[in-house]
């Protein structure tokens, strides 16, 4: 596995100098400011990725204001205990992507951050304060304990709202096949924790945060 210097070089080489490679990075919040985020925006952002899987995402991007709108900006509370009637009336609203199993997605999620708000004072706060270090497994709690954040969707989400992370993009993850991390996509818990545990050796020899060292590692290959 090469050094975290050797493949921003890579990076560099390829898009014309280290400045080239690291400028407008994706923002990194502290634990304290993920907290502050109020619970609607993250549901907001699991609702965005969920409406914009399998379909192209200028068509979620066109319609957000009024999916905005028809969810009453995602109050948590309100969408959690959606009722039969209004479940059926999202699904003849236009403003929306009518899709049963995303809209029960959605309340779902709505009701998994009501449970950990509870529990944690926002659900920020249980981001916020899980470590980077272990940052598959909140990934995994993601996809276990809500609905549809499997995949990149939960990444991404954690990654527009500010959380260190990295998205295990095809470009993230051809660099990972070419420094031996992994020789697949990674679907298994094993897999995952050596994608963890490369990370976490290049944040330490560099420290950088993970999502400086995802993109990267993007930008080695073609992100």
């Amino acid at each position: 596995m090469q050094t975290y210097q050797e493949i921003l070089n890579i990076a560099a080489d390829r898009k014309g100098g280290k400045d080239a490679v690291l400028a407008d990075m994706p923002k990194v919040l502290s634990a304290d400011d993920l907290a502050a985020i109020p619970d609607n925006l993250w549901l907001a952002q699991m609702a965005r990725g969920i409406f914009q899987a399998g379909i192209s995402w200028q068509v979620v991007e066109n319609k957000w204001v009024g999916i905005e709108e028809a969810f009453y900006n995602f109050d948590v509370g309100r969408v959690a205990v959606m009722s039969e009637d209004w479940f059926d009336e999202l699904l003849d609203d236009p403003r929306i992507v009518r899709s049963p199993p995303k809209v029960e997605a959605i309340q779902h999620n709505a009701a998994f951050i009501q449970e950990v708000a509870a529990e944690a004072g926002s659900f920020g706060r249980k981001i916020g304060d899980w470590p980077a270090e272990d940052f598959a497994g909140l990934l995994e709690w993601l996809k276990k304990n809500g609905s549809r954040l499997g995949g990149a969707t939960g990444a991404y989400a954690l990654r527009y709202l500010g959380k260190e992370s990295y998205v295990l993009s095809p470009s993230v993850v051809a660099r990972l096949e070419a420094e031996g991390v992994i020789d697949k996509e990674p679907t298994s818990k094993k897999a995952m924790a050596a994608v963890q545990a490369a990370f976490n050796a290049w944040k330490a020899e560099s420290g950088e945060s993970l999502t400086v060292i995802s993109r990267v590692l993007a930008q080695s290959i073609d992100g």
